[in-house]
């Protein structure tokens, strides 16, 4: 199969070229039974010839190159894939050996053999500013299985993070139900592990939390008379947990210290092949103990996000939403004040906004506080989100979409989604797509003990029926504060049913690896609309060029693997952002 981009009479010579050694190597790799895939990069990458590797060869572009094609609006580098198994997640499901791209974008794609190559994965729901900005050098721990894994990955961490009093930090993201222990480590085996820096892990919104001798002494010097931390390093969940997190973004989260914290959020998504993140925002800071990992600033969060990019180290794709908690509607609320000041769908392919959500008002759940204010949103024409997790909340959303539907406010083009949807119903799902809407699934309660749902319904989502509905549905994994970034837990959770300890808490509604990798790539092109539609995930002629080649066959292994999946080479309009070899 061959396909070529449209770009009037005729093709610039550098494209001819590309095509052309496309096509020899096309039908060079139809001869080999190679498992491996190899990448050439152009001078757009910035590569001295080519680097040979074992199975893989090619260079990460520098830091210049990534500024200027920010400034252009993408990264937009030239790339050679050869001698892969490339799925293009088309139609047709489609798989290749061979794709060019061109300055950014897709202009050739082969046939196929070699290591499972993917587009660039899309999370249509998670809080990956809120990951670029945690205090300290955070280190996460979604795949750590054990304590000595947590010691391994804090070992490593240790050999680029400076002696000077900088933490080690995981705050969110994880939680002792994935480790064979169950529980946190100790301040001895942090000591062990890590004697000369101080550490802090928090689990979730709120703890609890621990640490070792050198952090338990800055949080006793910090906030003296207080015992945050006990003798063994443990941090009780809430205000103590809240007074340690306080504690340490007063100290180290200046502003360049929250766009290094952004990169390294970026570099993480980016290792994962996770390239294009919809970020559904944070609760309001109130700069006190109450605040958890999931509070910030509304109005500054991004400010890191956005020094990233100008100075070109934006590694990967943001889309922004815009999260509201008001306690009632009016002209002045937030909201109305977002609605008349932010314009939709605002940016460049590597950031954008996007709409509001996933909260418009403090209670979430309905009502008529909740129904003013959606009838806002929806006067202004923009779209929505908001979010469910009871058997109650989404009927009294629906309800009130469809009498705002109803009442001179058509939604029905607006792509309105409620997010998580454990409990959803097929009756419910069938009222929601008559309005247009979606629905974003999440594997979240991947970090749910299994004693959770004994004797209630099962943990959810309903992932199978969501499918069968025929609505709009998209993979949103809600990382990384109650749940992992990475996108392959939660489709080891989609695919298996099972919590990240092998308990089976989702039956009967699993669905298959392919349509789990559909809800991150193709499908959820739907939820960030706008011209990313046509754009992102699949790998077509025409669209940009974001590629994940993974490290583990995604149809072949055993299921506990499926979780363990990382991105052995990540690339972003044509550009190489994560090797790992």
């Amino acid at each position: 199969m061959l396909q070529a981009s449209k770009r009037g009479p005729f093709l610039s010579y550098r494209l001819l070229i590309v095509l052309s050694l496309a096509s020899s190597l096309a039908r060079a790799a139809a001869a080999t039974t190679s498992h491996n895939i190899d990448v050439e990069s152009d001078g757009n990458n910035k590569t001295n010839g080519t680097a040979t590797v074992p199975g893989l060869f090619g260079q990460d572009v520098d830091d210049s190159t990534l500024a200027d094609s920010y400034h252009q609006g993408s990264l937009r580098g030239s790339l050679l894939l050869i001698n892969g198994r490339i799925l293009t997640m088309d139609d047709h499901g489609t798989v290749v050996s061979v794709l060019a791209i061109h300055d950014g974008e897709i202009v050739y794609v082969g046939n196929s053999r070699g290591r499972l190559t993917v587009p660039g994965l899309i999370d249509c729901h998670n809080h990956i500013v809120l990951l670029g900005n945690r205090p300290g050098y955070h280190t996460p721990l979604e795949y750590a299985a054990s304590i000595p894994d947590v010691m391994a990955t804090y070992r490593r961490r240790a050999a680029s993070v400076p002696k000077d009093g900088s933490f080690i930090t995981t705050i969110g993201g994880f939680d002792p139900i994935q480790f064979r222990e169950g529980r946190l480590p100790t301040l001895a085996e942090l000591d062990a592990a890590v004697p000369d820096h101080p550490v802090f892990l928090s689990v979730g919104f709120a703890g609890p939390a621990a640490t070792n001798t050198l952090g338990r002494a800055f949080f006793t010097s910090v906030v003296p008379n207080t015992n945050i931390a006990t003798a063994n390093g443990s941090i009780t969940q809430g205000d103590r947990n809240g007074a340690a997190l306080l504690a340490l973004r007063q100290r180290f989260l200046s502003p360049i210290q929250r766009q290094h914290s952004a990169e390294a959020a970026m570099a993480y998504a980016a290792s994962v092949g996770s390239t294009t993140h919809l970020d559904q925002g944070a609760f309001p800071a109130t700069g006190t103990t109450a605040d958890g990992s999931g509070n910030e600033d509304l109005y500054t969060f991004h400010e890191p996000f956005l020094a990233t990019y100008k100075a070109g180290m934006g590694k990967v794709r943001l889309r922004v939403n815009f999260l509201s908690m008001d306690s009632n509607d009016s002209s002045s609320s937030a909201l109305a004040e977002r609605l008349r000041n932010t314009f939709p769908f605002f940016g460049n392919s590597m950031m954008r906004t996007g709409s509001v959500g996933e909260f418009i008002v403090l209670e979430y759940d309905g009502g008529p506080v909740f129904e003013a204010a959606a009838r806002r949103v929806a006067a202004a024409g923009w779209r929505l989100e908001v979010h469910s997790l009871t058997a109650q909340d989404y009927q009294n959303q629906i309800t009130a979409f469809e009498a705002i539907n109803a009442s001179g406010s058509p939604i029905t083009a607006l792509r309105w989604v409620i997010a998580h949807v454990p409990l959803i119903t097929r009756d419910w799902l069938r009222r929601l797509r008559a309005l247009g809407g979606g629905v974003n699934l999440s594997g979240w309660r991947y970090l749910s003990p299994a004693s959770q749902f004994v004797g209630g319904p099962p943990a959810g989502p309903p992932w199978r029926d969501v499918l069968h509905s025929g609505i709009h549905a998209g993979g949103g994994g809600d990382g990384a504060n109650i749940a992992p970034l990475s996108p392959w837990p939660h489709i080891y959770y989609a695919t298996t049913g099972r919590n990240a300890r092998g308990d089976l808490i989702n039956p009967n509604q699993t669905i298959t690896r392919m349509e789990a990798l559909e809800l991150y790539t193709r499908r959820n092109t739907w939820f960030l609309g706008g011209p990313d539609e046509d754009l992102l995930g699949i790998l077509q002629v025409g669209r940009l060029g974001d590629v994940a080649v993974l490290s583990h066959d995604l149809f072949a292994v055993p299921d506990e693997q499926v979780k363990n999946i990382t991105s052995v080479l990540t690339v972003v309009g044509g550009v190489v952002v994560h090797e790992a070899l």
